[in-house]
């Protein structure tokens, strides 16, 4: 079935892909039939028996928005890494056609390698290129040569 390591590759990808895909529209229709559920508002001339009858179903609310939240960060990131997966994939090597040969050329071939050089490899540019740092014009006082000039310092002054 799979006969190289680029096409379990691609494989894992488009699986990765494809459940990230299903977990979002799974989380969007979650959603969607959350949203279109009837909302019934609770009115009362007690503030408190308000307030605790209220309490109860905007605390399922917001586990749910929780949920709901969790599954579309999970189901974008399992998306984002089959992607990612994907676009990363090797490349196949590609193979340039090859011209028949005849046996004139071959026996022209031998004659044209020892008549040319081989040409010489020049080797590739540097990729980082490191500038030092400039030397202050200052020269840096330690500590305690700091603390010699103040005390020198108070000793004139007094």
């Amino acid at each position: 079935m799979l006969k190289n390591f680029r096409d379990k590759i691609a494989l894992s990808g488009i699986a990765v892909l494809m459940i990230g895909v299903a977990l979002l529209i799974f989380t969007f229709i979650s959603a969607y039939g959350f949203l279109t559920q009837s909302l019934s508002i609770v009115a009362s001339e007690d503030l408190v028996r308000t307030f605790g009858d209220a309490l109860a179903p905007l605390i399922a609310t917001c586990i749910r928005i929780m949920y709901l939240g969790v599954m579309g960060w999970i189901g974008s990131l399992l998306t984002i890494r089959g992607v990612t997966i994907i676009a990363h994939t090797p490349q196949a090597p590609k193979v340039a056609p090859q011209r028949p040969v005849t046996i004139k050329q071959k026996q022209a071939s031998p004659q044209k390698a020892k008549a040319e050089k081989p040409k010489e490899m020049k080797p590739p540019e540097p990729q980082i290129i490191v500038i030092p740092p400039e030397q202050n014009a200052t020269p840096q006082t330690t500590p305690t040569e700091k603390q010699q000039e103040n005390s020198s310092r108070q000793s004139s002054a007094s």
